[in-house]
């Protein structure tokens, strides 16, 4: 853990700006305990290895570190096993960060240990929308805010956003029911590419994806399944991917993209992946 205090800025204006500074939390005690996803289903025997997951993490962090990415570590806690996914537990939409409103009660205690330390070091913070929203159903491109609308993130709060963002576009995407997340099936990398799996969203949801960005690449349902959607832009058209995913790899890499590709196998058994691990204060 870098010895450095976060300054109280935050400016996060899209998905694929040269990334700053994140949050992160060690997976110290992730586990599986009631499966709350259909990956955690398909692992629940198996589980994590705890000391596997931990070199995936700390090798994940030394590639932010390398890629000039200011690491700020929250730490873990023994009652909180999802917690290494700091994506789901706020989300920053310009300058302007915003409490998630957890689902799922084994995750409803991340959000008081964030505010602990967001108010030890003097970061502002809103309060959580109405209703339920996970940080990993938001994702921002300028003036467009996305909203993934399943089992995670209710109408209520997408009703809010509209109202704390008047000066933005706000676009519910509706997503299948078995959908954890709209970044396990969308990935926006610049202003006209993104990764998209095509049957998640409603017809209409996909026309307007297809609209903004008409670059798109396609990924399979197995691709899905071991998230392969959800890598994370370092900005630069440089990002951090998986490296058995190598169809899509070779994807980017054609239309220009430098893929860094880390194994996360062990940290994905809990259904989230590069993008799920990191929550952006700064994305310029």
């Amino acid at each position: 853990m870098e010895e450095t205090a976060p300054h109280s800025r935050v400016s996060c204006t899209n998905e694929y700006g040269s990334l700053k500074k994140v949050i992160v939390t060690p997976p110290d005690y992730m586990k599986i305990t009631e499966p709350i996803n259909d990956t955690q289903k398909h692992y629940k025997n198996s589980n994590i290895n705890r000391e596997r997951a931990a070199g995936e993490h700390a090798g994940f962090l030394d590639i932010l570190r390398k890629n000039g990415v200011e690491v700020l570590e929250l730490s873990a806690f023994p009652d909180l096993p999802e917690q290494v996914f700091t994506r789901d537990v706020a989300f920053a939409v310009g300058e302007r960060l915003v409490l998630a409103s957890m689902e799922e009660p084994v995750r409803q205690g991340e959000s008081e240990r964030l505010k602990e330390w967001l108010d030890m070091y003097s970061i502002p913070y809103e309060s959580s929308p109405d209703g339920h929203i996970e940080g990993g159903d938001v994702l921002t491109d300028g003036d467009v805010i996305w909203v993934g609308r399943a089992k995670r993130t209710s109408s209520d709060a997408v009703k809010d956003l509209k109202k704390r963002f008047p000066g933005y576009s706000v676009e519910p995407l509706p997503l299948e029911e078995d959908i954890l997340h709209l970044d396990c099936v969308l990935s926006i990398l610049d202003q006209e590419t993104a990764i998209v799996y095509p049957p998640a969203f409603s017809e209409g949801g996909l026309r307007k994806i297809k609209t903004r960005y008409p670059v798109t690449i396609p990924v399979t349902e197995n691709e899905r399944f071991y998230m392969g959607p959800n890598i994370l832009s370092l900005g630069n058209r440089t990002v951090v991917s998986l490296p058995f995913q190598e169809r899509m790899n070779n994807e980017l890499r054609s239309l220009g993209f430098h893929v860094i590709e880390h194994d996360f196998s062990e940290i994905i058994k809990s259904g989230g992946s590069f993008r799920c691990c990191t929550l952006p204060l700064i994305r310029d």
